[in-house]
């Protein structure tokens, strides 16, 4: 698979992860609290700012449906009138981009329908996000795919099908450069239903970079995803949870963007490679690994006991293995107690 790059980054498997702050409707209907979120969001390290581009009448309609489940976030609301609340107004994009951009961010968004595409295009984001949901979307997957740009999609409520449908027709229509991301498409998601595991597997399945749409709680299911192959994480965020709003409640702060952005880090720079033997970094430590110390004057003569050698730090003597094979044999000099064994039988 080949890497991706977009701006100044670069992403792919060799490189550092790709963290993703999604806004989503935490702006709470405000430009000011928006463009808050986009600050947070730089000062934090995030490496891009994600919308999504809808209005509640392009992605349902008035009395389609009103939400009756009493584990969701959003149960009693009609779906109209919550996709109204959590849409950022798209007179809103450009200045929200443009924050983004002067604070060396990536700005891009999720269309969720077709002229929300040309739309973007006016705005000439560099790459496009598919939602779980849009997924086999596929007059929205042909029209985002013709633009040329790359595809971040995610994989959620979706069968191993749906996912190699959906990417042969972006393949077919033009996108060259896709990643799909695993997710769970529950609000918030847990760490049990999330299946990291799939993350390698869908890598070797499509041959192509992959990440995680992460729902969870906290960070660490970010930071064991990069350990899994992960190289796009894309995780909500707001500027405090007691804040309220539509999805606040499974939305990362500021302080928890910037130690995911850090501990992924971490996490990716820590899978090195291969690797057995005395590493360079270790080569003075290696005098602090035990071997056979005289616990008690010997004399020429004397046999070895269990009472005067030991195994014991520092690593100046002979090896531990020996200890057996030196037990019962008589020593040919003088040994001071604290002497560092060596042979001469």
């Amino acid at each position: 698979m080949n890497d991706i790059k977009i701006g100044n980054i670069i992403i792919g498997v060799n490189h550092k992860p790709f963290v993703i702050a999604e806004m989503s409707g935490n702006h709470n209907q405000s430009l000011d609290r928006a463009l808050l979120l986009v600050d947070a969001a730089a000062e934090a390290g995030a490496h891009a700012l994600k919308l999504q581009t809808y209005t509640a009448d392009t992605i349902t309609m008035k009395g389609a449906h009103t939400i009756k489940d009493v584990n969701s976030l959003w149960n009693g609301k009609e779906l109209h009138d919550l996709y109204k609340e959590a849409y950022t107004p798209w007179e809103w994009h450009k200045a929200i981009f443009d924050r983004a951009k002067e604070k060396g961010m990536i700005a891009f968004s999720s269309p969720f329908d077709e002229t929300a595409v040309d739309f973007l295009e006016s705005l000439d984001v560099p790459l496009y996000k598919i939602a779980s949901f849009e997924n086999t979307h596929h007059p929205l997957l042909i029209k985002v795919a013709k633009t040329g740009k790359p595809v971040i999609m995610s994989t959620g409520v979706s069968s191993i099908a749906d996912i190699d449908e959906s990417v042969r027709v972006l393949r077919n229509a033009g996108c060259k450069d896709i990643i799909l991301l695993k997710c769970t498409s529950t609000y918030p998601a847990t760490p049990e239903n999330t299946n990291l595991n799939t993350i390698p597997h869908l890598a070797q399945l499509h041959n192509c970079i992959v990440g995680l749409s992460d729902h969870t709680m906290g960070i660490g299911v970010s930071i064991a995803a990069v350990a899994l192959g992960a190289s796009v994480i894309e995780k909500h965020f707001t500027l405090n949870r007691a804040d309220g709003g539509v999805d606040s409640a499974f939305s990362i702060e500021p302080h928890e963007l910037k130690a995911l952005v850090v501990e992924t880090e971490r996490a990716y720079l820590a899978l090195g490679k291969v690797q057995y033997g005395v590493q360079q970094a270790e080569t003075k430590s290696v005098f602090f690994k035990r071997s056979i110390y005289v616990s008690e004057d010997i004399k020429e003569g004397e046999l070895f006991t269990e009472k005067n050698i030991r195994v014991i730090r520092p690593g100046d003597g002979l090896h531990p293995k020996y200890y057996t094979t030196i037990i019962g044999k008589i020593s040919k000099k003088n040994y001071k107690k604290g002497t560092p064994l060596i042979f001469d039988f």
